[in-house]
């Protein structure tokens, strides 16, 4: 799908969370905030966020249009602040980077956001999004049938909680992946 070099290249040219968002209008923009604003992370999670020793690289395919993204990227920036010596992110809108959009659809869709995990030296490790299972959960429960929720629209806070936690659980798995692989541990001594 990717190159190592070919990712490497094309997260230099990503933006930091706070430089995406400002792309967004005015109203686009408060909307991001106010949703980042109500994430929390639990102490035992920054703990555990603050434990990985393995850098994770992580493109993440957005618009800043999508109610969706409005609701789960902030989660994605919080998660990274919990260590950012170790998490870097960067975001990119979905219309204008097609190279990395196209061969992230999911169902033969374009959607977002879609994170994809890479490794420090930036070799491809995991694809995830374009909603986790709690986010799933809420939207069927809620039978909205829309492809994403008005941006800016009340989200309960059991419904952050369980989506926090789900992007959590995929941090942590890609890097248990990245700590436990042979190549790394060689790398690395350890």
């Amino acid at each position: 799908m990717f190159s190592a070099p070919s990712l490497q290249t094309k997260f230099s040219a990503g933006l930091r969370y706070d430089d995406y968002v400002a792309t967004g209008t005015d109203a686009q923009q408060a909307n991001w905030q106010r949703f980042f604003e109500q994430v929390r992370l639990t102490p035992s999670q920054t703990a555990l966020i603050g434990s990985f020793t393995r850098d994770l690289n992580v493109l993440v395919l957005s618009g800043v249009w999508c109610g969706d993204c409005v609701q789960q990227c902030p989660l994605l920036e919080q998660i990274a602040r919990a260590n950012s010596e170790r998490i870097h992110l960067r975001f990119f809108d979905r219309d204008q980077h097609p190279e990395l959009a196209d061969p992230l659809r999911i169902n033969g869709g374009s959607r977002v956001p879609v994170a994809l995990f890479a490794a420090e030296d930036f070799e491809p490790v995991a694809v995830f999004g374009d909603r986790s299972l709690t986010r799933y959960r809420a939207l069927a429960a809620r039978q909205l049938g829309g492809t994403c929720p008005v941006p800016g629209a009340p989200v309960p806070a059991d419904e952050i909680a369980g989506t926090l936690q789900d992007w959590i659980d995929e941090f942590e798995r890609v890097q248990l992946l990245l700590r436990l692989s042979g190549r790394l541990k060689q790398k690395h001594g350890d």
